[in-house]
């Protein structure tokens, strides 16, 4: 699962997204909203599509409105009612420096950053959603990587460059997709 991750905006390979993604936004007022550090559900952040750099809202809406759902199991996303028109239409990526994760032990919680190490980037869906002229995006997740599997047992979908513009653009699938996600992750315990 992935509940938190870093963007840091002044990252050469993320400062140009971001002035992208202005670009492209205009002069609209969701500018001043654009989030960097550490983000959390529905904060606002330059994404990529197969179109470019996008400013997206994290979290779709959950099916009563209320709370974010913010995450999407790559296994079952392509048959889920609410995943199967943005996996197979919507595909976005999702730069992040690294991810945050919990591990539980009794009553105690112990924060981890994990990546890659360099600037890496998450697969992602997004949708619109009524009432807001931003889309919205979640991250794909997966079953976790061996060496981080005793934090948690979910991870995102990091693709590796090589897969990223198939990713946006074809219809790769979940196995492949899988099969070739970036497992070169290391941890460290944060406060």
């Amino acid at each position: 699962m992935c509940g938190r991750y870093n963007f840091i905006l002044a990252r050469d390979d993320f400062g140009s997204l971001l002035k992208q993604a202005e670009s492209c936004s205009g002069a609209s007022p969701r500018l001043k909203d654009i989030k960097s550090g550490d983000i959390c559900p529905t904060d606002i952040v330059p994404i990529v599509t197969k179109d470019g750099p996008v400013l997206m809202r994290w979290g779709f809406s959950g099916y009563d409105g209320k709370g974010q759902v913010i995450n999407a199991r790559l296994e079952t996303a392509a048959e889920k009612p609410m995943f199967r028109k943005s996996y197979a239409q919507c595909r976005c990526l999702v730069p992040a420096g690294h991810y945050f994760e919990w591990r539980k032990d009794g009553t105690k919680k112990q924060k981890y950053a994990i990546g890659t190490g360099t600037p890496m980037y998450m697969a992602g869906l997004y949708r619109s959603e009524p009432g807001d002229p931003l889309p919205h995006f979640v991250i794909l997740t997966r079953s976790a990587a061996p060496g981080i599997a005793f934090i948690h047992d979910r991870m995102p979908v990091i693709v590796p460059e090589s897969l990223r513009n198939r990713w946006l653009a074809s219809p790769i699938g979940a196995r492949e997709l899988l099969s070739a996600s970036d497992e070169s992750i290391a941890y460290r315990e944060t406060v």
